[in-house]
Order: C-alpha cells, then sequence, then structure tokens
C-alpha cells in the first residue's frame, strides 16, 4: 500500500499517477566530450561515452547550410546554391563548438558555414542508435 503525506489533490494525483514523477525527470542533453581528426574521419566522444567516427566526406556531403542543403522560402520554393567541391572541399582546417549544442566544420576550400547540430551529428553515424 502507498502512503501518501501530501494534500487530498496531491494525494490523489501522486498515488494515482506515480508515473508522473518520473516524467519531471529530463534527459541528459547530447554534449560532445571531445574531437578530432584520426586520418580522414572525425572522431567524436559523447559525453554519455559513445564514440563517432564520421568519414570527413561524408561529413562535408551532408552540410545542413543553406548553401549545400538548400532552405524553403514562405511559399515552400526551395533555393540551394551549386556547390561545386574538390580534393580540398573534404579536408578540414578547423572545426569550432558553437554554444553547447553543435560544432561548425572550417573546410579547406574556404567552406564553414554549416552547424552541425550535437543531434543532428550524432544520428548521422549509422553505428547509435
Amino acid at each position: 500500500m502507498i502512503v501518501c503525506q501530501a494534500s487530498h489533490a496531491e494525494k490523489t494525483a501522486h498515488c494515482l499517477f506515480p508515473f508522473a514523477i518520473m516524467a519531471r525527470i529530463k534527459a541528459m542533453p547530447l554534449g560532445l566530450e571531445n574531437m578530432t581528426v584520426i586520418g580522414n574521419e572525425l572522431a567524436v566522444r559523447w559525453t554519455d561515452g559513445i564514440e563517432s567516427y564520421l568519414p570527413l566526406e561524408f561529413l562535408r556531403k551532408r552540410c545542413p547550410c543553406a548553401l549545400c542543403a538548400g532552405e524553403k522560402d514562405t511559399l515552400g520554393n526551395e533555393f540551394k546554391g551549386n556547390v561545386k567541391v574538390g580534393p580540398a572541399s573534404f579536408l578540414l582546417k578547423r572545426c569550432a563548438v558553437v554554444g553547447g549544442y553543435g560544432i561548425q566544420p572550417e573546410w579547406m576550400d574556404g567552406h564553414g558555414s554549416g552547424i552541425y547540430s550535437f543531434s543532428y551529428l550524432r544520428s548521422l553515424d549509422s553505428n547509435v542508435e
């Protein structure tokens, strides 16, 4: 038997719906612990201990910026740039953490406007569910 020490309304809600307390628990936000380039891959270690290894060419081809991925206007028309890539497009010059939510790689060809949110970056790893 569950004994509640609360007002009648709180007692009723808490005793009838003990799972409601669980709903208040928020999942730990996805965070980046460390990242480095190893060969032709970006190695990412997440705060939950998972490691992701993303090939640089794969990463660049999935750049989320408006030029690469396109964007829609209010009428639904999609605009996308004509991106030309070459060997320098797949070499990472630097990569900065943006706020507490993503990374912004700068490629050797000068492109650097794409911000990969941690959740998007993690979704690119086919080995992680």
